[in-house]
Parts: C-alpha cells; structure tokens; sequence
C-alpha cells in the first residue's frame, strides 16, 4: 500500500479519506483551514462537516498542501468543480508526476465545459490513463457511520483502476470498476440538476408518482447525452447512473434537492445559497450541462427548465407547467438502441 493524499476536507472528501484508512492505506487529509486539520489529528473528528463521528487515528491531516502531496502514490481531489482548476494550479508543482489522481467532483466546469477529469488532465499534464473517476450514490454521512454502500471506480486502464478500487473497498463499501469514463462522469454531474426539478416538486407538496416521474425521465435524459458524447447506455442503469440519481433525488441528506425544495417554497437562490457549508454543485453545472446537450442536439427538457428556474428566475410552478404541457412523445424518444 502507498501514500494517499485526499485533497479537500469537507464532507465526502473527510468520508473518502476515512474509507480509505479503513481499507489500510496510508492517508493524509489535506484542509483548507488549519483549525480543521487540528481537530481531525487531535480529536478525530470533523464536526463542522460529519459531526460526532470518530475518524480512524491512523487518519492524519494537515494544511500545508505539499506535505500532503510529497510522495503520494493517489491524489483524491475532493474540491468543488468551481475551484477545481485553480486548485489543480496551485499544486502542480508539488503533485508527484507518477501518482494516480482520482476525481471525486461531480460537476462541470462552467467555462469550459470539460469534465473534472478533462481539467485534471489538462493541468498537470497527465495521460488519460492517469486520471480515475469515483461516483455513486455516496451519501456521505451514511458511510461515514460505516453504513453499506457502494461506488463506480471509472478508468480505461485495468490496473490503475483496481489500485484505485483497493483503495477504498472495506466490509462495509463496495467499489465497481468500470471502463466508462465519460458516462460514470456525466451520470454524476446531471442527477445533481434533475435533483434540483425532484426537490422542487417536493417543495409544492407533489407525492411519489411525481418524483418516480421526474426520476425516470431524468435518467432518460442522463442516458440521452451520456451516449450522445461516447458513454456506454448500460453505465446509467449502474450506481454511476441510476443509483447516485435515485440518491440524489428523494435523499434529505441530499444538498442539490434541498435547495430545490426551498426554492419551490419561495425562498430565493442567494439566501438558500448562505446558509450552507456545502456545495450544490447543480446549480452551476446545470447551465454547463444544457449548454453541452444543446451542442449535441439533445433534448434534457428537465435540465432546461431547472436553469430557467435556477438561472432566469421562472417560477416552479411555472416550469411545471411548461414541463407538462410539452407535446407528447414515445417514452424511448431519443434513447439508444440496446
């Protein structure tokens, strides 16, 4: 086993960290703020993301980045899609040429609309090999209270991905791999906007038929540019896909259908946004997200109305409307032939 270094402590970063030191690795916690990295060394804990739960005492953290990075062997990025790439340039420099990076973001950088492990890639120059993609329905108080679960490691070269794969894999978290970069990626950045729309509809008071709907079709739409862009169909019926929608979508741990839900109660986008200590990353990325779908020419009718809701200020009881008022379609419009 070799060095890990789990860049970004906030609440799945810290739970990845703690899965992977249950799995025997050698982790090292890199925090932003150094009163985070004093707790989790000294008391275990991070209490301002996972509250009471003790953390492994082999866990180790630190604020100073090229501590964290010296001699790593995999470098988890559990950093926000937004400061994603500013981040990747401060530690280019100090990240080891041969490590393994592994990318725990689940979104889509807005400029450019790359994927996080296109501006892995793109930073600090490594192979498309080099960069492995982890995601799933990975609620991250539920692990990190060693509660079953399970997750996607995506790569195309077999043994980077099961090193990655060993690496967190314990009795009590099961890893998959899978060779779909591009659709495990894209399954987790789109279930974030269709959690938006599943919020938004419990926000109105709308019951399971509602949400059963929204998640189906959001899988549809997933499935749609998934494939439009090169993923493989059978990734979204997996945990990438529809296990980390379905999650996402009826979850009260979930941030993305929260903010739905406030939104639908009237509240606004900015005041919801300061309240949390988290990142819902679908309200960023889902504007990135239609921008892509609309390159392609694919429908994702979901993802459209939640950036008008999100982005232009339509009412959600205006956009269901608009939803349900759209003319009428086979159910496999536009979806791939297995």
């Amino acid at each position: 086993m070799g060095k890990v270094a789990v860049m970004g402590a906030g609440s799945w970063g810290t739970t990845y960290a703690m899965l992977c030191a249950d799995a025997g690795e050698d982790v090292v916690l890199w925090a932003r703020r150094q009163e985070v990295a004093d707790e989790v060394d000294a008391e275990h804990r991070n209490s301002g993301y996972l509250g009471d739960v003790e953390l492994p005492h082999s866990l180790r953290a630190t604020a100073d980045a090229a501590e964290a990075l010296r001699d790593a062997e995999i470098v988890v990025l559990g950093v926000p899609s937004v400061g994603l790439r500013d981040s990747l340039e401060a530690w280019r420099e100090l990240v080891p040429r041969k490590a393994i990076a592994v990318s725990l973001v689940k979104g889509i950088e807005l400029a450019t609309r790359k994927r996080a492990s296109q501006v892995i890639r793109e930073v600090w120059d490594f192979p498309y090999a080099q960069a492995v993609v982890v995601s799933g329905p990975n609620l991250a108080k539920e692990l990190a209270r060693r509660m079953p679960g399970g997750t996607v490691a995506a790569g195309p070269e077999t043994q980077i991905v099961r090193r990655v794969q060993a690496a967190s894999h314990t009795p009590y978290f099961r890893v998959y791999t899978n060779p779909d970069v591009v659709g495990v990626e894209i399954g987790g950045a789109v279930k974030n906007a269709i959690a938006l729309a599943a919020g938004m509809a419990d926000g109105m008071g709308f019951g399971d038929n509602t949400r059963a709907m929204l998640i189906t079709r959001g899988l549809a739409e997933m499935t749609r540019l998934g494939v439009a862009l090169g993923g493989n169909p059978l990734t979204f019926s997996g945990l990438a896909g529809m296990g980390d929608l379905v999650a996402t979508c009826i979850s009260p741990q979930s941030r993305n259908r929260g903010v739905g839900e406030q939104l639908a109660k009237g509240r606004k986008l900015d005041d919801i946004i300061a309240e949390m200590n988290m990142v819902a990353e679908g309200v960023k990325s889902s504007r990135a997200i239609l921008d892509i779908a609309t390159e392609h020419e694919v429908e994702m009718p979901i993802v459209e109305h939640v950036v008008k809701v999100v982005h232009d200020g339509l009412a959600p009881a205006d956009m269901l409307a608009s939803l349900m008022g759209r003319s009428p379609k086979a159910e496999f419009h536009g979806m791939p032939a297995l």
